[in-house]
C-alpha cells in the first residue's frame, strides 16, 4: 500500500502532465486559427522552403514551368508546376469550382498566395482562391489581375 506522500506525488505528477498537455493543445489550436497574414511567408523567404510547415500560408512569385491536366475528382482543380527564384518547383492546385480558371502558358509570371503542403516532390500550394466562409483566402495574380 502506498503512503499518503506517494499518492500526493503521483497526483501532482498527473496534474502537471495534464496541464502541459492542455497547454500544448491550445497552442496548436491557436496556430491553426491564426489569420493567414500571421502565417505568411513572402517571396523573400523562399530560401527557407525546407522550413515551411504543413498548412502554412505562403506568398511567392514564380514562373509557370509546366501545365498539367485538371484534377476532376471531388472539387475540380487546375494544376500547374511553378519554378521559384531558387529553382525549386511546386505544384499549384487552383480550385476552379471556387475561382475562375486562369489561361496560363509555360513561361508566364505569376504571384501566388496559398497554403503550402509538403510532399515527396517539393510540395503543393492550394487554397489559391477566396475563402467561401468569408475569411482571408488566397489568390493568383496574373497579367495584372488578381484571381480569387
Amino acid at each position: 500500500m502506498k503512503s499518503p506522500l506517494a499518492w500526493k506525488k503521483q497526483l501532482a505528477t498527473i496534474v502537471v502532465v495534464a496541464i502541459v498537455a492542455i497547454y500544448q493543445y491550445f497552442q496548436n489550436e491557436q496556430a491553426s486559427v491564426e489569420s493567414p497574414d500571421q502565417q505568411s511567408n513572402n517571396s523573400s523567404d523562399i530560401s527557407q522552403i525546407e522550413n515551411w510547415r504543413s498548412g502554412q500560408w505562403v506568398q511567392l512569385d514564380a514562373t509557370v514551368s509546366r501545365l498539367l491536366s485538371d484534377d476532376n475528382e471531388g472539387s475540380r482543380h487546375q494544376r500547374f508546376i511553378i519554378k521559384l527564384a531558387n529553382r525549386k518547383t511546386l505544384l499549384v492546385a487552383h480550385n476552379i469550382d471556387l475561382a475562375k480558371r486562369i489561361d496560363l502558358r509555360k513561361g508566364d509570371k505569376v504571384s501566388i498566395r496559398g497554403r503550402y503542403e509538403p510532399n515527396n516532390r517539393g510540395g503543393v500550394v492550394h487554397w489559391t482562391h477566396h475563402d467561401p466562409r468569408g475569411g482571408s483566402g488566397g489568390w493568383i495574380e496574373y497579367n495584372g489581375k488578381r484571381i480569387q
